[in-house]
């Protein structure tokens, strides 16, 4: 059996919520030291609860709980400030990242930088910044702190990234150079990128419209491949909103 757990005032966002009983709730928080964890909130559904106003998506938490088995008890929570409240675009983005944190990350595994970079991403959609960037900055962390961070410095070959040239990345595989006389080889070989993308995306530089553009079709070509046929709703509602 393993030993009951006592957590004490760590740093968390609530991912997801659904109700549990007649009163309480199940919630999915994501923690700076625990990782992604599965808490029960007893009562927390009552008017009176003093949990029922702490429990927002998008808001920074302190939390307490314990248990032994991998569905802990929600013990206390409150809120740490400093949060806007997300609206519009910024808060499906918001939902969008929690998304992925839900369907790509392990329960009981502790990325503490990933959590950073959660809070960095949090704070810009706050903030107002532009979304895209945003996302991209998250989606290579996201990426990197899984074990599937993306070739960027070099060809799958080795040979260093070169700025003006077009490239295929493949999967599993890496950039692979196009052929001079190919500069528009099969799509469906890997994704097509130019070697200035692939460049600023290894320094976190997206102050280029190509860049972003050309990021995003990469970034979601990997994103999709490690999902496995999973889909994410908050990508669909994004995408019919584009198309109104």
């Amino acid at each position: 059996m393993n030993p009951k757990q006592r957590v004490a005032g760590q740093a968390a966002w609530v991912l997801h919520t659904l109700p549990w009983r007649e009163t309480s709730l199940i919630v999915e928080i994501f923690s700076r030291d625990h990782g992604r964890a599965a808490l029960v909130a007893k009562g927390a559904r009552r008017p009176l609860s003093a949990l029922r106003g702490v429990l927002m998506a998008f808001q920074p938490l302190l939390l307490d709980w314990s248990g032994s088995s991998e569905l802990k008890t929600l013990i206390r929570g409150e809120w740490r400030g400093g949060q806007a409240l997300l609206a519009g675009r910024a808060l499906l983005c918001g939902y969008y990242l929690n998304e992925l944190l839900l369907k790509l990350t392990a329960r009981e595994d502790p990325h503490p930088a990933l959590f950073d970079a959660y809070e960095t991403a949090m704070a810009a959609l706050g903030r107002g910044e532009s979304l895209s960037p945003v996302l991209r900055r998250f989606e290579l962390a996201l990426l990197c702190e899984l074990g599937y961070g993306a070739m960027l410095d070099t060809d799958g070959d080795g040979y260093p990234i070169r700025p003006g040239r077009l490239y295929l990345y493949i999967i599993e595989h890496g950039p692979r150079l196009c052929a001079e006389d190919a500069e528009r080889q099969a799509a469906d070989e890997g994704v097509p990128v130019g070697g200035q993308t692939l460049i600023d995306l290894a320094a976190g530089d997206f102050s280029c419209t190509a860049t972003l553009a050309e990021a995003g079709r990469l970034l979601r070509a990997l994103i999709d491949h490690h999902l496995g046929g999973q889909s994410l709703q908050s990508r669909r509602v994004l995408r019919e909103l584009q198309e109104l």
